[in-house]
């Protein structure tokens, strides 16, 4: 039961999830076959993953409503490419693991959540 509450309160910390997504990331990626092909997509994967967080941290603090949407928009973005890196990792990938269809459903997911506070931080704004 008391697991259950934590999980469920650390859905709505958007800050800790998208934390915690990194890590699970860097973890995952870490344990990646790495050659030729695999390196740059790592590379790039790892970076978009981890962009997630950091610029919903800016968000966080964002200056106006404006700024607020350009650093969740950007967090967006983020969250579909990181998606494609799956997407190609999941074809790819000889033999893919669990791991990858958990973080690929969670970036879904972020990318959703971003979707609905884009619209309605837009929508509030309009009323106001």
């Amino acid at each position: 039961m008391a697991n259950e509450q934590i999980n469920k309160n650390r859905v709505f910390d958007l800050s800790q999830r998208t934390r915690d997504f990194s890590i699970r990331l860097i973890k995952f990626a870490k344990d990646l076959s790495r050659n030729i092909i695999t390196i740059p997509i790592i590379s790039q994967l790892v970076r978009s993953g981890t962009s997630i967080g950091a610029n919903y941290c800016e968000a966080d603090e964002a200056q106006s409503r404006k700024d607020f949407i350009h650093k969740i928009s950007i967090c967006k973005k983020e969250s579909k490419e990181t998606d494609y890196w799956f997407d190609i990792l999941s074809v790819t990938l000889s033999n893919p693991n669990n791991d990858l269809k958990i973080l690929q459903k969670e970036v879904k997911e972020l990318s959703l959540i971003f979707v609905a506070i884009i619209r309605k931080t837009k929508e509030n704004n309009e009323l106001k």
